[in-house]
C-alpha cells in the first residue's frame, strides 16, 4: 500500500557500498516520516528484502553485484506481491542507457548522487504518493533522446485507445505538470484530472506516470521540439 500524508514512509535501501548506504541512511533516520527498513549489498538481495518488508520505495544503485539495479527494479515491478513498491534509480551514472532502461524496467523515478539531500526526501515523498519523478539532468537527456527518435508506431496506435482529453492530459503529464496544475489548464476538478490520468495509465497499461510520460513522446503525442501539448 503507497505511504499517504501523515503516514511513515518505509524504504528499503540498496547500494554496495557501505559507506552510501550508512551515509543515506543517516540522513532518512534524522527525518520525522521515513523510516529505513532494510539494507541491501546485492540486486538479489534487494528482491528478497522487498519480498520480506514490503517497502512503498525501494531506493536502488544500478552497479551492483549478482544482480544490477536495473534487474532488481524488473523483478520488483514484475512481482505482485510487490505492487505497491515504488523503485527510485539513484546512481552515480547518467548515461542515457541506463536512464531508458531504467524506465523501461518500471523504475518511478531516477535521480543522480549528486543530488542534494532536501530534493531527495522530497523525492521520497513524491514517490510515495505514487508520483513519477526525473531529476532536471535526466529530463533534458529524456528530452533529447526523443528529438532524435521516430515516433513509435506501436505506442501511437496504442494511445488511439484514449478520448481526445484522455490525450490532452497525458500530453499535460508529459509537461511535467502534477493533477492540480492538469486541473487548473483544463478548467477541471483536481479528482476530475486525477480520474483522466488513471484512466490513461489503466488503457496504455503504464504502471506510473513515469512509464505514461516515456509514452508520450515514443508515440509522438508531445513533440520535444514543441513548446505547447498538442491538443
Amino acid at each position: 500500500m503507497r505511504a499517504t500524508d501523515g503516514e511513515v514512509i518505509r524504504v528499503l535501501l540498496a547500494d554496495d557500498q557501505a559507506l552510501i548506504r550508512s551515509g543515506i541512511r543517516a540522513l532518512l533516520d534524522a527525518e520525522d516520516g521515513i523510516e529505513v527498513v532494510a539494507e541491501a549489498a546485492d540486486g538479489q538481495q534487494a528482491f528478497a528484502l522487498a519480498v520480506e518488508h514490503r517497502p512503498d520505495i525501494a531506493l536502488v544503485d544500478i552497479q551492483m553485484p549478482v544482480l544490477d539495479g536495473i534487474e532488481a527494479t524488473r523483478q520488483i515491478v514484475a512481482d505482485r506481491r510487490l505492487a505497491g513498491v515504488r523503485v527510485i534509480i539513484l546512481t552515480n551514472y547518467g548515461l542515457d542507457e541506463y536512464i531508458f532502461r531504467a524506465l523501461r524496467a518500471g523504475a518511478t523515478g531516477f535521480l543522480l548522487k549528486d543530488t542534494q539531500p532536501a530534493e531527495l526526501l522530497q523525492a521520497l515523498r513524491v514517490a510515495a504518493r505514487g508520483d513519477a519523478l526525473l531529476s532536471p539532468a535526466v529530463t533534458r537527456r529524456l528530452i533529447s533522446e526523443f528529438v532524435a527518435r521516430p515516433p513509435d508506431v506501436l505506442a501511437a496506435a496504442g494511445m488511439e485507445s484514449l478520448t481526445n482529453r484522455e490525450r490532452e492530459v497525458v500530453a499535460l503529464v508529459a509537461r511535467g505538470l502534477n493533477n492540480d496544475e492538469i486541473a487548473e489548464t483544463m478548467v477541471l476538478s483536481p479528482t476530475t484530472a486525477k480520474t483522466h490520468v488513471s484512466r490513461s495509465m489503466s488503457k496504455l497499461g503504464a504502471r506510473d506516470r513515469a512509464q505514461l510520460v516515456v509514452f508520450a513522446y515514443q508515440s509522438g503525442l508531445v513533440s520535444p521540439r514543441d513548446p505547447t501539448p498538442p491538443r
